[in-house]
């Protein structure tokens, strides 16, 4: 089996484009699957398998958001295998993927996502990329993976625009405010080192997403946010803003890098603040 998930990784990686990222969760699901099956054959593999592998995984209370994903990938994966001429059935094609439940994104406040972003002291070289860090994320919506992977050269601080390489290995120019601009030209100017990435860590290499997400813990505590938040509540912050001051859901789809608007629109979610607000306007009888 371990040849076959080589083998597909390979397509992925070759054919398919696919980002690091992605390669990376596939990689872990089919080995994981690998694991469980131990000895027996993959042609062997059928309908009933898949169902005990998917039961042994709902023992582990994994959420089913976890689990589903899986499953795709296991029907990814089989589905490689037919194209390849390995197998002729799918033995994930009768399974039914597991309802998810919606969740809302999380998002801040505008005043405390301006509380979040002016959190760092900007009079240490930490305190200044940190600050460039957040104003970016902020201000464009990229993702953290986009963000770490920025180079001087993406950014044009003429036109106001950077360059974010995006799922897919899809690259998308996106505007970006004059104070993150600001913020990163500050940071580079006292930086003085020579480096392909924007935003290093203090061994001078470059800052990995781990390291990101406990450097936003910092300032959460510095600000005192109770809820629990990630990078990507930024990222939340940023659509459900644009949309509550009058942004298209078609141009917030274009900024977030979505495939599909369906995805965009967990975002139509407003505030009941700016729902009440509009109405009290709008309404005759208000």
């Amino acid at each position: 089996m371990e040849r076959h998930i080589e083998k597909f990784l390979r397509y992925l990686e070759i054919e398919r484009n696919a980002s690091e990222h992605t390669i990376l969760n596939y990689r872990l699901d089919l080995e994981e699957f690998m694991g469980f099956a131990k000895d027996t054959e993959i042609e062997k593999v059928d309908y009933l398998f898949v169902r005990k592998y998917l039961a042994h995984l709902k023992e582990r209370d994994l959420t089913v958001r976890t689990v589903s994903r899986k499953l795709s990938s296991l029907r990814s994966f089989f589905k490689f295998l037919i194209k390849d001429g390995f197998i002729k059935i799918n033995p994930t094609d009768a399974i039914v993927s597991p309802k998810q439940e919606k969740h809302l994104p999380k998002f801040l406040t505008e005043e405390d996502a301006a509380r979040l972003v002016e959190a760092p002291d900007t009079g240490t070289l930490k305190g200044l990329r940190d600050r460039a860090i957040l104003e970016t994320l902020y201000s464009t919506g990229m993702r953290v993976s986009e963000l770490v992977a920025m180079r001087e050269e993406d950014v044009d601080f003429i036109s106001g625009t950077v360059k974010a390489f995006g799922k897919g290995k899809k690259e998308r120019m996106l505007p970006i405010g004059d104070r993150a601009l600001r913020a990163i030209r500050n940071y580079l100017e006292k930086r003085k080192i020579e480096a392909r990435e924007i935003f290093l860590n203090k061994n001078k290499k470059k800052l990995g997403v781990r390291g990101l997400r406990k450097m936003l813990d910092v300032y959460i505590a510095k600000i005192s946010l109770k809820e629990h938040i990630s990078p990507h509540t930024l990222r939340h912050s940023f659509a459900t803003h644009l949309l509550n001051r009058g942004a298209d859901l078609r141009s917030v789809q274009e900024l977030l890098g979505h495939a599909n608007l369906s995805t965009t629109q967990i975002y139509t979610h407003l505030t009941t603040e700016k729902l009440k607000s509009v109405y009290d306007k709008a309404h005759p009888r208000a």
